[in-house]
Order: C-alpha cells, then structure tokens, then sequence
C-alpha cells in the first residue's frame, strides 16, 4: 500500500485529486485523512486539519479575492450548526463567521434560544468571500460543499438551520427559496437523523426587521426538538 502524503500540500493535492475522482463516480463527500497521530474520535483535531486544508486551497476563482479563508467555529459537540451563504467582508478579513452586523443579530438569535455561540457551530457554504458579496455561484458551491459535508458528518448535529435561500437550497438540493420552503422540518438528505429547519437570513432581517416574528416561529420549533424550553416572552 502506498504510503500517505506527509505534508500538508501533497496533503493539499491528494485531497483535490480524491475530490475529483468522487465526483465522477457521484460521490460529494470527502472524507479527511487522519494526520499527525489524531485519534479517530478526535472532531477538534480533524477540523482544525481540514480547516488547514481549506486554507490552501485554489481550487476555485474565490481564492483570487480572498484575505483570509473563514472555516467555521463553534463546539466539536453541536446540537444545533448553523449555515450561511459565504464569508462577508468583515469575515474575510478575520477569518471568523458571522461576525459583522448579520453575526451580531445572529448571536441575539442564539441567545433567545437559550444558547451561546459557543454552545452551537456556524459555517457557511463556501469558504472564502464572493467579491461584492455577490452570490456564490454554482461551480463555487460545487467545489466547497464537500468539504461542508465533512464538516457536518464530524460534528454530527442533530440540527441544521440553513440561514437564507442559497444555504437552503443548496443543504436541501431544493430549487425553491427561503419564504417557500421556512416554517417546516425536513430531514437532511444526506443523513434523515439529522433535521433541517431553515429560517431567513440575519442580514435580510436587518433590512426587512418585520419578519423576525418569523425567524422567532422558526427557533421555536428548533428549541422544542432540542428539548429547550421556550421563555413567555420574546
């Protein structure tokens, strides 16, 4: 058998090469080799060698515009992940998720489901920031969905709230958008134990702020899967 690449671009270009090979044969999750003597059971280690990955890669146009690629953060130990369209400008240049006026809603909505954000885990579709905050497009989704696959199948939530049409329906492989598809729980394609309840984008909320009520139905329903019980008031 031969022997695994040592270092992290051989690393690097293994990976892409596997991605490549898995996506003709329709496969779209790819798995991460272990390295430096990480124990299997280890999530923190494996997304901190992932996240590493991902810092290297080149394997779309994003890399081009990028200042710093944004992971994820968040507990190895989720119950609930929350996932995002793509880093902002606040995020690339800290390499944090949701830490702009959209994340600093997002943490008001963490805290009124009785969480902190360092109890849940946020990530997004893509990894580095679409120039103009434009969407991400198809190609760009195609080449990082892999790597948040990984990501869900290590931190093994038991739910996903997918923030906004993009991340909705690309979590649900749904062509219908966020007002359509909200207000309802779907299991994850990819694995029925996990529940997936989306809800609007912060940054919609911030420029639409009458549909909070909206986005609050949708954490209620998150918080009584979860076993969370939900405050009288707001």
């Amino acid at each position: 058998m031969a022997e695994p690449p040592r270092d992290r671009d051989s690393l690097l270009n293994a990976l892409i090469l596997a991605l490549k090979s898995e996506r003709k044969l329709g496969m779209d999750c790819l798995p991460v080799p272990q390295q430096g003597g990480a124990p299997s059971g280890d999530t923190t280690g494996r997304l901190q060698e992932m996240a590493e990955i991902v810092s290297r890669c080149t394997s779309c146009t994003l890399c081009r515009s990028r200042t710093r690629t944004v992971f994820g953060e968040g507990s190895p130990a989720p119950r609930l992940m929350f996932i995002g369209e793509g880093p902002g400008v606040e995020e690339d240049r800290c390499g944090r998720p949701f830490v702009g006026p959209a994340g600093r809603l997002l943490d008001r909505i963490i805290k009124a489901a009785m969480l902190e954000r360092e109890e849940v885990y946020i990530a997004n579709i893509v990894k580095c920031h679409p120039p103009g905050n434009r969407t991400p497009d198809p190609a760009e989704v195609e080449t990082c969905l892999p790597f948040l696959k990984e990501q869900i199948r290590l931190l093994n939530p038991e739910v996903i709230c997918p923030l906004g049409s993009p991340a909705t329906r690309t979590i649900l492989n749904a062509n219908q958008g966020i007002m359509r598809l909200r207000g309802r729980r779907y299991p994850w394609p990819d694995n029925p134990e996990i529940t997936v309840i989306p809800t609007f984008h912060p940054a919609y909320l911030l420029r639409n702020p009458h549909e909070k009520g909206k986005t609050w139905s949708d954490i209620q329903m998150i918080m009584k899967i979860l076993g969370i019980e939900i405050p009288n008031h707001r």
